[in-house]
Order: C-alpha cells, then sequence, then structure tokens
C-alpha cells in the first residue's frame, strides 16, 4: 500500500493539455486534481500541496488570485506573453513563472523541486 500521495492542482482551459501533466505527475507519484478553471480548482475540498495553473483560457481576477494566494501552498504559472504581461499576474508573487512553450516534463520537474518527491 502506498503512503498518501501528495495532493497537486492542475488548473488548465484545455482538456487534453491538463490530461497529459496530470498523467506525468500521476507516473511520478502525485494525486494530480484537473480542474478547467480556477473558479472549480477553489470550490474542491482538497487543499493542495502544489498549484499548476495554465494561464489560457482563464478569467483572472484579483480575487481570485488574491484566494489563489491565501492557501500558501507553492503555485508555478504557465502562460504566453499576453497573459504574463496582465497586471494582476504581474503584481502577484509566484514561485515559478513559466513561458511557453515548456515540456511537460519540465513543469513536473519544477514541482519536484517545490514538494520533493513522494
Amino acid at each position: 500500500m502506498n503512503p498518501k500521495q501528495p495532493v497537486l492542482w492542475v488548473i488548465d482551459s484545455e482538456q487534453w493539455p491538463r490530461a497529459c501533466l496530470r498523467a506525468e505527475l500521476i507516473e511520478r507519484g502525485y494525486d494530480a486534481h484537473g480542474f478547467m478553471s480556477i473558479d472549480d480548482a477553489l470550490d474542491s475540498s482538497q487543499i493542495p500541496e502544489v498549484i499548476v495553473l495554465e494561464l489560457r483560457g482563464q478569467t483572472v481576477t484579483k480575487e481570485l488570485i488574491d484566494r489563489i494566494r491565501n492557501l500558501k501552498v507553492p503555485s508555478i504559472v504557465v502562460g504566453g506573453n499576453l497573459e504574463l504581461n496582465q497586471p494582476e499576474i504581474q503584481q502577484s508573487s509566484w514561485e515559478f513563472v513559466l513561458k511557453r512553450p515548456v515540456s511537460l516534463g519540465k513543469i513536473a520537474d519544477i514541482v519536484e523541486q517545490l514538494r520533493g518527491s513522494p
């Protein structure tokens, strides 16, 4: 029997990138939960140990960012120039900000760096 796996949130509005990243993280021993939106994730009953937030297709407000930051868990933000240049994103502190294109393996490596291997 495996010890409790670390819970991670993968927030991405696109199904296949979200599913592929979840699969990579599950293979590495994490309990990765996927969500289409920030609101969906924040409605979850489980608190994650790391959040991966793909900004593409997300409606990002200061209130949502504050709610994420109030969880006090490390967050990895992934986006293109357009998303990363939004004032709400630039004015918040994130553990990692990754500019697309970035590989799923690189994101999973950063999760391991933040959280440690399960």
